[in-house]
């Protein structure tokens, strides 16, 4: 594994994704993440001894961009800045500024983006995989920095107005791949549980695949990945924290219809639903973290297994005995 920390530098994730063109789409959109293998054969090539894959792709998201003039020239790379400044140099004389942008016909950009959610496993338990987050973006420019009909009250709205001025949207230059960051997920466990008088509800998350069917029979970032975050505490210091989001790849069947189930009809339900998802047990770790699956079916489980019914192997009844005397969500 320590050879394996050593051919993921930062640096060498930064000049790949600077080195990699995706694959864009005829139109000024951003793909769902369909066009990545090359990008993707390149991490693998770095890691030769593990499985890379691209684990999950989020949803799409954008930023404001910069600003081209009429003939479609940079003018400035960050919008914000170049307003900020240029309402300085009038004198914070909004008129002026407004008169300055629409001589020139200037048209705002804004960078729309996809985070890949890339993981390489190195190891038998859930937490022993590499995440490497990339973010996949397009530079699309589509409104005026000023439009005629509506102009701003002020700078704010100035740099990002709700109503704009639109115009038939281009790309500004091809897409992009962009490093964000990489996480050795055991390594990050072990930090975040310095700082908790408990385990961390990610940790026990982990903790509970790997002693359950469900870590017997799958692997854990295949389904799910982590999102790395920070906080302010109660004394405003900087807390970083740890979420842990499904992968989205599955179509997650609904068990709405399981409230009220008891024995044999329940069992049923849940294994058509395990069934679904590819591996056994999956039903807990979708209602633990809060994806379809009532917490009521836990309960109702346990009742079962607690009485007349025995249709849970013991490793799995066990973790749910254990969420039933002291409950966690993640």
């Amino acid at each position: 594994m320590a050879e394996t920390m050593i051919r993921l530098d930062g640096q060498q994730l930064v000049k790949l994704c600077k080195d990699t063109l995706p694959i864009q789409q005829a139109d000024a959109r951003l793909d769902a993440g369909g066009n990545d293998k090359h990008l993707l054969g390149k991490l693998q090539a770095l890691l030769p001894e593990c499985p890379v894959s691209l684990a999950r792709v989020g949803d799409e998201w954008y930023r404001l961009g910069g600003i081209i003039d009429r003939n479609g020239q940079r003018v400035a790379d960050n919008l914000i800045e170049w307003a900020e400044r240029t309402f300085i140099e009038c004198g914070k004389d909004l008129p002026t500024l407004l008169d300055y942008a629409q001589a020139q016909q200037l048209i705002a950009t804004r960078q729309v983006g996809r985070s890949l959610h890339f993981v390489a496993q190195v190891g038998d338990k859930a937490e022993e995989f590499i995440q490497i987050d990339i973010d996949k973006t397009l530079e699309i420019a589509d409104r005026l920095l000023v439009g005629s009909a509506m102009p701003p009250e002020d700078l704010e709205e100035f740099i990002d107005p709700l109503e704009p001025e639109c115009v038939p949207a281009f790309t500004v230059g091809p897409a992009r791949y962009a490093y964000r960051r990489k996480t050795e997920v055991a390594v990050f466990m072990e930090e975040i549980n310095k700082h908790q008088p408990d385990r961390h509800p990610a940790q026990r998350f982990m903790d509970d695949w790997n002693r359950s069917s469900a870590g017997q029979r799958a692997v854990f970032c295949s389904d799910w990945v982590i999102r790395p975050y920070q906080h302010t505490g109660r004394f405003g210091e900087q807390v970083v924290n740890i979420d842990i989001v499904n992968s989205g790849k599955r179509t997650i069947p609904q068990l709405d219809k399981a409230a009220g189930l008891k024995g044999l009809p329940l069992h049923n339900q849940l294994t058509r639903f395990d069934r679904q998802l590819g591996y056994p047990f999956a039903w807990f770790f979708y209602m633990v973290s809060r994806k379809s699956v009532p917490l009521e079916c836990a309960v109702a489980v346990f009742k079962d297994i607690d009485g007349d019914y025995s249709y849970l192997p013991e490793r799995d009844a066990e973790v749910l005995r254990d969420w039933i005397k002291e409950p966690y969500k993640v």
